[in-house]
């Protein structure tokens, strides 16, 4: 026999092997590029569009965000905060219900107030990975991984790392430990 399509007799007449369905990772894979894609694009509704009803976004470092309005809203608020943010995708791995999206994203801080902060002006670069999980193209959940007191110091929030300030806060925090546990021994010695 030649080589090529499979071929099945029905009724006594060869006809091509039914299309296979894609396997379900290209599926899952697909949508998480289809979300990144919105995302890249700074477009919240298309981004919401991608999302189950019953959708939960677990932002690690900042909170967890449920349902398409919430997280459509949300990002609204991030692009309107950094007017030039740009994300790149680096990898994406698929499975057959998950998929992992390492990404970068690079902006500044100059526009609108973020979760209640005015704008600092400051640079950000953050690298991260998503974590998502995909259910009949819809993502169910998605678990986002980023570095908080990178993001924080990056804005202006934090001291620079290493920086006097830095070191000031964590003498501080070091002398209130040792007093709450010099404390709670002479308490515990009674």
């Amino acid at each position: 026999m030649a080589q090529g399509k499979p071929k099945s007799e029905i009724g006594g007449k060869r006809t091509a092997a039914p299309k296979r369905k894609p396997p379900k990772r290209k599926q899952v894979e697909e949508t998480a590029r289809r979300y990144f894609a919105a995302l890249q694009a700074r477009d919240p509704r298309a981004m919401a569009a991608c999302w189950s009803e019953d959708g939960v976004e677990d932002i690690v470092p900042l909170r967890v965000l449920r349902g398409p309005e919430e997280i459509s809203a949300f990002f609204a608020g991030l692009f309107a905060a950094m007017p030039d943010a740009e994300t790149t995708v680096h990898n994406v791995v698929a499975g057959e219900r998950q998929a992992a999206v390492e990404w970068r994203t690079v902006g500044t801080f100059t526009g609108e107030p973020f979760e209640g902060v005015t704008a600092t002006g400051g640079r950000l670069e953050l690298r991260g990975l998503d974590l998502l999980e995909i259910v009949d193209d819809r993502i169910l959940k998605n678990t986002a991984y980023y570095d908080g007191a990178a993001f924080m110091r990056q804005l202006g929030l934090l001291p620079p790392q290493d920086s006097g300030p830095e070191k000031a806060i964590k003498t501080a925090f070091n002398t209130v430990n040792k007093v709450r546990r010099t404390v709670a021994e002479r308490r515990g010695a009674r």
